[in-house]
């Protein structure tokens, strides 16, 4: 069966697509490994059905696609981890596999999931891309939303785009988590999650096309005051999340949804979490390089 791509936003052709033809369970061939990113290059964001696979299998075929983005840079601990430090644990149990309490701590901070980003933008080297395998999943709520970073860029007028062009941007999980009313880091968390340096406008490595680096995680823009840098992200942000560049999944069980964190960004949509199971497991892997160099890694 021939690997075909179907846009899945009429509107956006070069948007989101369903990918059919490829089993995510099995071993690639160079062919299907190059087919797979030419269309990663045009729609940003893929979705496989059907892709009922081991962690093991998962991680085979994420590892066709780069280094694998590993290790603790968060607030998690192998203590509260559930799954392997290749896995992102985007569900709500906890190491029994029971559903997280309300007040449990990474159940809370989980709830960052739910702010518009860009995967591991508080790391020097960014995500590239992300591979989300819904095992367990809830039609009751729960979607993932993706946004076009690269036509929000080309929507922006030209003196915009002129005045963004060199802008670098503070990243860190404090950042976000503090959207969230988080303070309470410990010393060696905040020395874990010091903030980064990235490009506000990237480029991407195959296509030449220019995006925006937007994520929650902005903190502030380097050599501007800090209040003007916020209203200024909230500015874009509200721009880029507009709905004609945004696509919404709605999963079912065995999805397999994978998206390029250079020219997207995401965040879940809240559903009852404290009554429903959702067990959804990412594999990441890492970009070419740092978006700012010079930076000495955390």
């Amino acid at each position: 069966m021939p690997i075909e791509t179907r846009p899945l936003l009429p509107n956006q052709p070069l948007f989101a697509a369903e990918m059919t033809g490829l089993d995510a369970s099995k071993p690639l061939t160079p062919a299907e490994v190059a087919a797979f990113e030419a269309s990663m290059d045009k729609h940003a964001v893929l979705v496989l059905h059907g892709q009922n696979m081991t962690d093991e299998q998962q991680l085979e075929f994420t590892k066709n696609f780069g280094p694998l983005q590993v290790g603790a840079n968060t607030t998690l601990t192998p203590a509260t981890m559930r799954l392997g430090g290749a896995f992102a644990d985007v569900s709500n149990l906890d190491k029994n596999n029971k559903r997280l309490e309300r007040d449990d701590r990474r159940r809370m901070e989980a709830l960052g999931n739910r702010l518009w980003h860009s995967d591991a933008t508080f790391r020097i080297v960014p995500a590239r891309y992300s591979l989300l395998s819904g095992r367990i999943v809830t039609r009751n709520g729960g979607n993932t939303e993706f946004a076009d970073m690269r036509a929000a860029y080309d929507a922006l007028d030209e003196k915009t785009k002129a005045e963004i062009e060199d802008l670098v941007c503070e990243h860190s999980l404090i950042y976000s988590r503090a959207q969230l009313g988080f303070s309470d880091f410990t010393d060696e968390e905040l020395h874990r999650m010091r903030p980064v340096l990235h490009k506000l406008v990237r480029t991407h490595p195959v296509t030449g096309r220019k995006s925006l680096l937007l994520s929650a995680h902005i903190g502030t823009i380097v050599g501007w005051p800090k209040p003007e840098a916020l209203a200024f992200i909230r500015d874009l942000m509200e721009h880029a999340t507009q709905p004609q560049f945004v696509y919404s999944h709605q999963w079912t069980q065995y999805d397999f949804v994978i998206w390029d964190n250079r020219t997207t960004m995401h965040r879940v949509r809240r559903f009852d979490d404290l009554n429903i199971v959702r067990d959804m497991r990412r594999t990441t892997t890492m970009s070419e390089g740092p978006t700012v160099e010079g930076q000495q890694a955390a």
